[in-house]
């Protein structure tokens, strides 16, 4: 593999695709560390991919032709040293064409992507290890109802659903979901794990699958250390290669036995309620491809998750000075508003001067002082009443944000800018890797 041996930090990690779920947590897990310098790629249907990194290169899907080509251009242009899968057939691709790819793939070897990318080997590879499920050669071999169907190289919950009689279960498997098992009815986990390929299995811990869209886990809680899934993991982990982050899935059958799901050597997009402990699974991993010993210590804290989808935007607006209002817009009921502080902070980073435009009635240096805003501002201007604070705004350029309905209409009116109130903030926030 022409890379280097030993890249040094800040290292260059791309994400391909960049704008998966699993993707997605790759970027939260490392986008403000000081040892990455972070980049995302996709194919062009990866639509969220752009909105959230600020470096972002289109590369082909990897089951088109030359996408391997397309993807070394990027890594020589953007100073990649590491590559991480946003799904299961990036992860395969990737680490199957390990050796012609000029940055390190950060998985498991391409044997083991290979055998865990079906679901049927994965069992086949597992069954005197760790209990599975009872698979059903064709549909003709189903004894009983209901059964679940599968396609046996899914991710997510792709093709998956369940069955309850012999016609529905042959168009099922027509349709492409080949894989036919026992229908397994209690409570599903996912048990994140982490291992060293010559220390072994270092981390394993089980979550609760609370609930789930399209076979992504959207509400978990962590849990603390069991040695019967311990045991589970510790078997997978002997029989397979694994390096780094990767987790599997259990479900229980009528009887409320542990069955295993499927086993996937990446981070899962839920790890995040392990992250916010300690264990950072994607940082790990990249410090195990370098062989740096590491330690995993997370804290007692107990977690509960719940995902929901978040607006990310693009726009066409181009702006330098920022003028803001005090009163029920910085500070409301009593609390600084921290959504609008956010987008400040952004703002001195970009180098856009702040204005503070109010008319407080209070001592303004003793209240700026009791919230911590006093030295944000480039200039203060206590605006009289009877004044508009349109009358202070002299950059074409400018953009406001205030409550007030009356200020904002007349700097619009007026001097033709752009105006918000807090309502419309999650326009201006920026927050690509």
């Amino acid at each position: 593999m022409p890379v280097t041996p030993s890249p040094q930090p800040p290292f260059g990690v791309l994400v391909l695709p960049g704008g998966t779920e699993i993707g997605l947590e790759v970027r939260r897990s490392l986008a403000d560390l000081k040892e990455v310098e972070l980049a995302g790629a996709g194919a062009p249907a990866d639509r969220h991919g752009p909105f959230a990194y600020r470096r972002w290169a289109t590369v082909r899907s990897v089951n088109e032709a030359g996408w391997q080509d397309e993807l070394n251009a990027v890594i020589e242009k953007l100073g990649i040293d590491f590559v991480f899968a946003g799904h299961d057939d990036a992860l395969l691709a990737l680490a199957e064409q390990a050796d012609v790819i000029e940055a390190r793939i950060v998985t498991s070897p391409a044997a083991t992507c290979r055998l865990t990318r079906s679901k049927s080997a994965t069992y086949e590879a597992l069954a005197d290890a760790v209990p599975v499920p009872q698979v059903f050669a064709d549909a003709a071999a189903a004894d009983r109802f209901p059964v679940f169907v599968k396609p046996d190289a899914s991710q997510g919950s792709q093709g998956a659903m369940l069955i309850h009689d012999r016609g529905a279960l042959e168009r099922a498997v027509a349709g492409g979901s080949d894989l036919i098992m026992e229908y397994l009815p209690g409570e599903e986990l996912t048990v994140d794990c982490f291992s060293d390929r010559e220390r072994g299995l270092l981390f394993a811990r089980a979550r609760p699958r609370l609930r789930t869209r399209a076979g992504i886990s959207m509400s978990t809680r962590t849990s603390d250390e069991d040695p019967v899934i311990r045991g589970l993991a510790e078997a997978i982990d002997g029989r397979l290669e694994l390096h780094g982050a990767w987790f599997f899935q259990l479900r229980e059958d009528a009887g409320g036995r542990l069955r295993l799901l499927e086993v996937a050597p990446r981070p899962a997009g839920t790890s995040a309620v392990h992250r916010v402990t300690g264990v950072n699974f994607a940082l790990l991993s990249l410090y195990e491809q370098l062989r740096v010993p590491v330690q995993i210590a997370p804290s007692a804290i107990r977690v509960e998750l719940d995902r929901a989808l978040v607006n990310r935007y693009r726009h066409d607006l181009r702006y330098s000075t920022v003028y803001v209002d005090l009163d029920d817009t910085l500070i409301v009921r009593d609390a600084v508003n921290t959504t609008l502080v956010a987008f400040l902070y952004q703002c001195l980073n970009a180098g856009h001067p702040l204005v503070l435009l109010t008319r407080h009635r209070g001592e303004l240096d003793q209240t700026l002082r009791r919230f911590r805003l006093h030295g944000l501002w480039d200039r203060v201007v206590l605006v009289a009443e009877h004044e508009a604070k349109a009358d202070y705004i002299a950059e074409p350029d400018a953009i406001l944000i205030d409550d007030s309905f009356r200020e904002r209409a007349d700097a619009n009116g007026r001097r033709r800018i752009a105006t918000f109130d807090a309502s419309m903030l999650e326009l201006l926030l920026d927050d690509r890797a």
